[in-house]
């Protein structure tokens, strides 16, 4: 069976170089005689996958020193936990800018440990639009200000970050390592694993070592960084595969080079918001200043031409573009494994969708 083209929002496509060569070392790794997924997380042959994974992401990150760099399980999910258990007390004020569903999701479970603080909050702007750093409004002393990167579901983007004298803490799993980031703008930042770093079990959380010591020594290991980052994200047994594939996918994006992966990803969104914008049979629903390179998101002129799109697209072999139940319409996420040819079928075949269903037919 042939691939397909996986536009899903996670988890998302991989390289293809990646696969095949998991596929190779699949049931022996490299001559141990087992997987890796069997393998103790204290033998030799794991401890050195996880040290590339972690020298990898150092090196993606140019994360300085003065940051310690984590594997976590659980996903960003549990980090809308940790961020705020481990960086605010209940007495302490943590500003949140609401952007879309996954920023209020996270400011939904901070709110359970601190005071939250609404900073700004474009989520029921439409089109849908990320705040102007300038605009953004502190509470008195926060404890940091919470953004979300890009928002996979509404299909916006921060295109420049706020500078602020307290910590910045972002959730950047749909984006992460997809531009070159200035990591000293943050004070932590974490992402999921499934959208552009590997499968899904795993998050990267980089954080500034001053920043872990707020944590009362009350907390639980398992939700303290101190502790993690103490244990070199040790502390229990690690999802080892989902790290062995994270190091196959760092190994990859190094080969391939951050600025050139930036660029294709430039490339790629500028071919389909292109086609978006030829006429007004698709709608985007981001306005675009504010539009993902990552999730980009669009109506057409009914919601049965929408089902008749999606189901044409997946015989064609471009799959998961059905967008989020929450808003419906049509989502295509063009991670950075996504290849130029994927997003090139996909705007000859919104052309061809276009030509027949735009003087008025829609389906029976």
């Amino acid at each position: 069976m042939a691939r397909v083209y996986n536009f899903g929002a996670g988890p998302g496509t991989l390289p293809p170089e990646v696969l095949e060569e998991a596929r190779r070392e699949l049931i022996d790794y490299q001559g141990i005689g087992m997987s890796i997924m069997e393998c103790s997380h204290r033998a030799k042959a794991y401890q050195a996958v996880h040290d590339e994974a972690l020298h990898n992401l150092r090196q993606l990150l140019q994360l300085p020193q003065d940051y310690a760099l984590l594997l976590l399980p659980g996903g960003a999910s549990l980090q809308f936990a940790m961020v705020p258990l481990n960086l605010a007390s209940a007495k302490d004020t943590a500003d949140y800018t609401l952007t879309g569903s996954w920023a209020g999701k996270a400011a939904k479970q901070a709110a359970k440990i601190c005071r939250v603080h609404t900073a700004a909050d474009t989520s029921g702007e439409r089109p849908a639009c990320m705040p102007v750093p300038e605009t953004i409004r502190a509470s008195d002393h926060p404890a940091y200000l919470h953004l979300t990167s890009n928002e996979t579901i509404e299909g916006t983007q921060w295109k420049s970050f706020p500078k602020i004298e307290f910590p910045v803490v972002a959730d950047m799993s749909s984006d992460i390592l997809s531009r070159p980031l200035d990591i000293s703008r943050f004070g932590l930042i974490y992402a999921g694993a499934q959208k552009n770093l590997g499968p899904a079990g795993i998050a990267l959380v980089a954080i500034r070592r001053d920043l872990a010591e707020r944590a009362p020594a009350s907390l639980p290991s398992m939700l303290r960084y101190r502790d993690h980052i103490d244990n070199n994200s040790l502390l229990n047994t690690p999802p080892s595969f989902p790290v062995y594939m994270l190091m196959l996918v760092t190994r990859w994006i190094l080969k391939t080079g951050l600025e050139n992966i930036w660029r294709q990803n430039q490339e790629k969104a500028a071919l389909l918001y292109q086609e978006i914008d030829r006429d007004r049979f698709y709608q985007g629903t981001a306005h675009p200043q504010y539009r993902s390179a990552m999730n980009v998101t669009f109506r057409l002129p009914s919601e049965a031409l929408e089902t008749q799109f999606i189901s044409e697209a997946e015989e064609q072999g471009l799959h998961a573009l059905k967008g989020h139940r929450s808003v419906g319409g049509i989502r295509a996420s063009i991670y950075n494994a996504m290849p130029h040819d994927g997003v090139k079928q996909l705007c000859r075949f919104m052309a061809d969708f276009k030509n027949r269903h735009s003087n008025g037919n829609t389906p029976g």
